[in-house]
């Protein structure tokens, strides 16, 4: 695809790096076949390839307009679109980068304006987050059911094993996920210290960045990425053996550090080596002798997070390693469609995503399983909230044996 920046973008690191972007795209369409947007909307302009255009229009013109921000809006930057173009097309840095733009030149309303900054001032602090939940959890039986769905039951903090092995591991906790359901870290520390491995943690390292990234605030997403490489910095001079953290979005991101500070003189090659060593836990567990662990096999339905099959590209690893445990994994369809959490997309497109959800938990629930596992805390919110069985972290099904 043919373009030219408009001459205010000229020199633009980020307005460059799109328009190489653009230049694979080959027009074919191939993406509309998997995206779940254009699936339910049947929207030229809410597939990737319309958007493409509108981010072309955006970056030839310099002019912002309502119409790309609003099919932009309705993206849920969840890649499959990736995982399926020939031309291999990075569409999911390209819509950073364009929502960044509509940011800075475009402002919201008022209302949207306040819904925005109060979650960019909320979820990416984990003891803020932690604070408003524990108000929520208390007025929880008075709350009309609408919203009760939406806050999980406390759930209490099982103790982590301390660091004893010499192979070690950061784990970096995140902001939401030890307040929703702090028992996947723990199970994940428990499952390695069975494997001889210890968790560290890094204090301050706060959140990966990627919510005020996808929300356009792409300064503070720089800044927490920031703050995340020099919290983990001592650790990684030290010889940790590998970076992980156990939500799967968290991780994509995490990998793609090297991208996002590429043009910071200070941050290039530190982002580089950071990235290097980041690991999603299947990664982990699939190179370890399991044979210690000692497993409950049940039959589940798994959920496999966009971030996980379309943003790692690790589509069918979680499956594999299950399935050797000798879980029993129903036939789920559409395994490649989203489920509608994708980030904060559930709270900004709330009508979208119901309808993406109840896709999934048909698909997932038409093998009768037991319990549905995934990778990732937002899916599992946002599945819990409506599903027919428990939904769990897939670690959770490795530590029943190991406590």
């Amino acid at each position: 695809m043919h373009s030219q920046l408009h001459a205010d973008l000229a020199t633009h690191p980020e307005a460059l790096e799109a328009e190489t972007i653009l230049r694979r795209c080959v027009h074919c369409g191939f993406c509309n076949a998997t995206c779940p947007s254009y699936q339910l909307l049947g929207d030229e302009l809410d597939g990737p390839r319309g958007r493409i255009y509108l981010l072309k229009q955006l970056l030839e013109s310099n002019v912002a307009s309502e119409q790309t921000r609003m099919h932009l809006d309705r993206c849920l930057s969840c890649r499959s679109c990736e995982t399926t173009c020939p031309s291999g097309v990075k569409y999911g840095r390209l819509a950073d980068i364009g929502r960044s733009i509509l940011e800075d030149q475009l402002p919201r309303s008022l209302p949207q304006k306040a819904l925005r900054l109060g979650l960019l001032q909320v979820l990416p602090y984990a003891k803020r987050f932690k604070a408003l939940l524990v108000i929520g959890q208390w007025l929880r039986p008075l709350l009309p059911s609408a919203l009760k769905h939406k806050i999980p039951p406390r759930q209490s903090h099982s103790a982590r094993p301390e660091p004893r092995h010499l192979r070690k591991i950061l784990l970096l906790d995140g902001c939401v996920q030890e307040g929703l359901a702090p028992q996947i870290n723990a199970a994940t520390a428990r499952v390695l210290n069975r494997l001889g491995i210890s968790l560290v943690s890094a204090s301050n390292a706060g959140c990966c960045g990627a919510i005020n990234h996808h929300l356009g605030d792409a300064g503070g997403g720089l800044h927490l990425m920031k703050q995340q490489i020099d919290a983990a910095w001592p650790h990684i001079e030290s010889g940790i053996e590998a970076i992980l953290m156990t939500a799967s979005g968290c991780v994509s991101v995490l990998k793609e550090y090297s991208v996002f500070l590429q043009h910071d003189p200070d941050y290039a090659d530190k982002a580089l080596q950071f990235s290097a060593l980041c690991l999603d836990l299947s990664q982990i567990l699939s190179r370890e002798d399991l044979s210690a662990l000692s497993i409950s096999p049940r039959t589940i339905a798994f959920q496999s997070p966009c971030s996980l099959q379309h943003g790692q590209q690790l589509g069918g690893v979680v499956e594999a390693l299950l399935q050797k445990l000798g879980f029993t994994l129903t036939a789920v369809g559409d395994t490649h469609l989203c489920c509608g959490s994708a980030g904060t997309y559930s709270i900004l497109q709330p009508e979208l995503a119901n309808r993406l959800r109840m896709q999934k938990l048909t698909a997932l629930e038409q093998g009768q399983p037991e319990l549905i596992a995934t990778a990732n805390i937002g899916c599992l919110m946002h599945l819990q909230e409506r599903a027919g069985v428990p939904v769990c972290h897939w670690v959770e099904l490795l530590d029943h044996g190991t406590r």
